[in-house]
């Protein structure tokens, strides 16, 4: 394939008494109703506004913000109803927040568990009527997931222990409900001086919460923490690490799910190196033949086959957003410099397709929606 640049890099109330009176803790909500509907093709979520907020993304990559808050937003998680969507805060924010994805208004919001926080993650099950939320308790850092009913305001109906400590990412995958228990997060308080990170994959059953499989990491491998996920059709599932480690050992910081443990991907030691112990960001393309791992650190964005053969990569600025396109071989990667670029591999090489300047300041992830 050819490319055009190889060198350049709780609700509250219940949702039908939203009318009444909902809790918006942003401006620009339903009060301030859009004269058309948005052609949303991903989401975001960006600093605006000396706050943060969710962005729609259309086909052309033009980005529209939706309302802004001074809490920080994570992942957006669009719903299977196809027009709603929830963004979900991580520290130092709280609160998950619905919104109308099409209209560009925000509805309303939600709070984790008492003396719990969001970990930024969640996802919509059941064909969008639940939605399941990672939470983390403030005491001692034990994962909790709940499961709420989205009629019912999101209201929790049932709630499991995540099988670990310092959960960041969630999803169900292959009929079992995978989550990366991260342990020890990289570049906090908590991370001062700390070796190991106590990390771990756990697969629970998504009915029941009960654990399946448990799964870590060796012991030369012990400082990294697993963070985010992503996930295919046919159940494959990657989880990308963060170190705590800063030593210049090239630790992988990719690694498959499988039933017997975890495989890490290959690469050169210069690209993990190249990586600066950190992806903020991963996914696979709308095939699943290839994953994409972003490092806004090391600022550039890497690609390997789904079977860990190393591709290449590219520089991106402050790059972390990735998506995919509709398109096999192609992902959307957003920056914090407000840059979105479309970039492509036909299994050999790596290229930037087109890019385009002047949006927001994206923060870590993007979503295509369905």
């Amino acid at each position: 394939m050819g490319f055009l640049d190889l060198t350049r890099r709780s609700l509250i109330g219940t949702l039908g008494a939203l009318a009444a009176g909902p809790r918006v803790l942003f401006a620009g909500g339903a009060a301030h109703a859009r004269d058309h509907l948005l052609d949303a093709e991903w989401l975001a979520t960006a600093g605006v506004q000396g706050g943060f907020a969710p962005v729609v993304l259309s086909p052309d990559r033009e980005a529209t913000t939706v309302g802004a808050a001074t809490q920080r937003l994570h992942w957006v998680e669009p719903s299977p109803d196809g027009r709603t969507a929830v963004a979900v805060a991580r520290r130092p924010g709280t609160t998950a927040v619905l919104f109308d994805r099409r209209a560009g208004t925000v509805l309303a919001s939600f709070e984790p568990g008492e003396g719990r926080v969001f970990s930024g993650h969640g996802r919509f099950i059941d064909g969008g009527r639940r939605f399941l939320a990672v939470e983390i308790a403030r005491a001692d850092g034990q994962g909790v997931v709940t499961r709420r009913v989205v009629e019912a305001g999101f209201a929790v109906e049932a709630e499991w222990a995540s099988a670990g400590i310092g959960p960041h990412d969630m999803l169900p995958a292959g009929g079992a409900l995978v989550v990366a228990n991260g342990g020890i997060e990289p570049h906090t308080p908590e991370a001062l001086g700390a070796e190991i990170a106590g990390s771990g994959i756990a697969r629970l059953d998504p009915a029941t919460g009960a654990v399946r499989t448990t799964a870590t990491l060796s012991e030369d491998l012990a400082s990294l923490s697993l963070r985010h996920l992503t996930s295919g059709a046919d159940g494959f599932t990657v989880v990308a690490a963060q170190d705590l480690l800063a030593d210049g050992v090239a630790r992988p910081l990719l690694y498959a799910v499988e039933e017997e443990g975890l495989r890490a991907f290959d690469a050169p030691d210069e690209a993990w190196r190249g990586l600066r112990t950190y992806v903020g960001s991963v996914a696979l393309d709308a095939s699943g033949t290839y994953v994409a791992a972003a490092s806004p650190r090391g600022n550039r964005v890497a690609l390997w086959r789904r079977d860990g053969r190393y591709i290449g990569s590219l520089p991106l600025v402050d790059g972390c957003g990735l998506a995919p396109t509709r398109e096999a071989g192609q992902f959307l990667a957003t920056s914090g410099l407000g840059e979105t670029v479309l970039i492509g591999t036909d299994g050999a090489e790596v290229g930037v397709i087109a890019r385009r300047s002047g949006g927001p300041r994206y923060d870590n992830h993007a979503v295509l929606v369905g």
